[in-house]
């Protein structure tokens, strides 16, 4: 007979603190677990992959310091996982997996995995890790074409599925994974990685439930989910109320390269609220640029922990007062079988949007736009006859803010991920790296500068390499505020073995043979404030720092 629940008002404040703070670890050491134990360099050394744990009805309990994006976007896979295999039919030590992006998921590449826990019988929690694959099938290495035009071409659709139950695995799932995969090896290692964490999670779930009474435990997840509500709310309602808009583009869509994709953004702050309304962004693209509604809820739910307090724990309460107009058929809400391959692009821009937006109400307290990323893929079959696949996010520079510069090629917002090593790709790819620097002049000017941005150049040592390139701000600039100055627009430039140069229009599939090298300038942040108003020197020591070149700091640092 099940004890009843522990009233929230007489949990001991210092046991609930306790408690608060165990969670944040468990979901730390389940992210711990993903990352080493993985096996591919997007992930042990890209840090490309989240952990979560869950309510026992899919509501986000806490989260591990990992990807934003992530960790919201498993918020829909688990409930729908949960409502194709209810909680009831669920045993000790099941796994379930799944990547549709039609049905709760983000992108192919991004494979969610769900475990109940279990204490005494009973079911208590869910723990939960999602990881982008390095390959998973599709038209191009990586699964990442930017020329897709429909699902189809993207890779493996992987419907909610058993991936363990009673103790075996689902061997004909993993037969098929293997059969659709690049690099199979890669691929399954990387998915055990997280069955491991969501067994940590687990493990530590239902020993903390021995310590603390499994019925008392959940009375604390009611009041850790009510008090984060509470505290949103109230760091809401120190916003002007009102509604602000913000418009940006994209580049384009992959596959029609000359035109440009809106996105437009409505955020109206109410007594304790926040609504989006996407009313006048682009209809969906033909490319792989729409994104699925997991992906614009991802976008909205950071947006809204950026403009809060950051001292509120993260948990499912601090969205709920939060809502979403999502026209049908647009960029943000495709209909399928729309390719979404790319939809990292368009959730960071949205991100950006929505917090430039209420740049009008709280200049002091939202930072200029950041740079977007640029997704990289390499793949073929190296010269022992084995296939290969590699990728990494480059970075860009961060926005500058109302107390300091912006972040140097940092990987911020949404994604959060870290480049790759030089060592990690030279070791075990055909490619060679021959510079990896800061991008000189790349942030914007201001009282406060932008990051800067980097500078890569790869050169493949041997022919038929399939390589991928997806980035934005090659049409337009990262935007400053407050009086702060635009940063430096992304470049590519493609350089054959011949001589001959390709400037990339922002995103190609194309090949690349022995001695060719591809360099990547990706920009910097925005600028935040009137240039005049920069120390002079901290601009001494840009231009001493190689950040900032002598001619840019008399031109366009000068005052007005």
């Amino acid at each position: 007979m099940d004890i009843a629940p522990t009233p929230s008002d007489e949990i001991d404040p210092i046991t609930l603190e306790v408690v608060r703070n165990k969670l944040d670890g468990i979901a730390n050491e389940m992210e711990w677990t993903l990352l080493t134990s993985s096996f591919s360099p997007i992930v042990k050394e890209g840090m490309d992959a989240s952990a979560s744990l869950f309510t026992v009805d899919g509501t986000t309990l806490s989260q591990a310091s990992a990807i934003p994006a992530h960790l919201t976007m498993l918020i829909p896979c688990v409930e729908n996982m949960l409502k194709e295999f209810p909680l009831a039919t669920m045993r000790e030590g099941d796994l379930y997996c799944m990547n549709d992006p039609y049905a709760g998921g983000t992108h192919i590449p991004d494979i969610a995995v769900l475990m109940p826990v279990f204490h005494n019988g009973r079911p208590i929690a869910l723990s939960a890790a999602m990881t982008h694959h390095q390959d998973i099938g599709g038209s191009a290495p990586g699964s990442i074409p930017t020329n897709a035009t429909e699902l189809y071409q993207e890779g493996l659709v992987i419907p909610a599925l058993p991936l363990v139950q009673g103790g075996k695995y689902n061997e004909t799932l993993i037969k098929m994974m293997r059969l659709n995969t690049r690099i199979p090896d890669t691929l399954i290692g990387d998915l055990n990685a997280q069955i491991a964490a969501c067994r940590v999670g687990a493990k530590r779930m239902t020993a903390l439930a021995d310590t603390t009474g499994a019925n008392e435990l959940s009375a604390i997840f009611d009041t850790l989910l009510n008090r984060s509500e509470a505290l949103t709310r109230a760091a809401l309602r120190t916003l002007p109320p009102g509604t602000y808009h913000s418009v940006d583009y994209l580049d384009n869509d992959g596959v029609e390269l000359d035109k440009r994709v809106r996105v437009e953004v409505a955020v109206t702050i109410g007594d304790g609220t926040l609504h989006v309304d996407f009313t006048g962004t682009s209809p969906q693209v033909r490319g792989p640029f729409n994104v699925v509604p997991s992906g614009s809820m991802a976008a909205v739910n950071y947006a809204v922990r950026a403009l809060t307090d950051a001292t509120i724990p993260t948990n499912g309460g601090c969205f709920r007062p939060v809502t979403m107009n999502l026209p049908e058929g647009s960029l943000v809400n495709p209909r399928h079988p729309a390719p979404v391959n790319a939809r990292s692009a368009v959730i960071k821009l949205i991100a950006n949007n929505i917090i430039h937006a209420l740049a009008e109400a709280v200049p002091d307290r939202v930072t200029a736009f950041n740079a977007n990323q640029h997704i990289l893929m390499f793949g073929g079959i190296d010269a022992g006859g084995k296939p290969f696949v590699v990728g990494e996010g480059v970075c860009g520079g961060t926005g500058a803010h109302s107390h300091g510069d912006g972040l140097d090629s940092f990987d911020s917002d949404t994604t959060n991920g870290m480049n790759l090593p030089v060592e990690a790709i030279e070791m075990d790819f055909p490619l060679l790296m021959r510079r990896s620097e800061l991008r000189r002049d790349s942030g914007g000017p201001g009282q406060y500068r932008g990051g800067l941005g980097l500078l890569r150049e790869y050169v493949a040592l041997q022919d038929d390499i399939t390589f991928t390139h997806r980035a934005e701000h090659h049409y337009s600039d990262p935007r400053g505020i407050a009086g702060g100055g635009n940063a430096m627009r992304a470049r590519t430039i493609i350089t054959r073995a011949d001589g001959r140069e390709e400037i990339v229009p922002s995103k190609t599939v194309t090949r690349l043979n022995t001695g060719d090298a591809v360099l990547i300038q990706t920009p910097g942040g925005g600028g935040w404030g009137p240039v005049a108003r920069r120390d002079p020197a901290a601009l001494a020591r840009d231009v001493d720092d190689r950040k900032v070149s002598a001619d840019a700091a008399a031109q366009d640092w000068a005052p007005a």
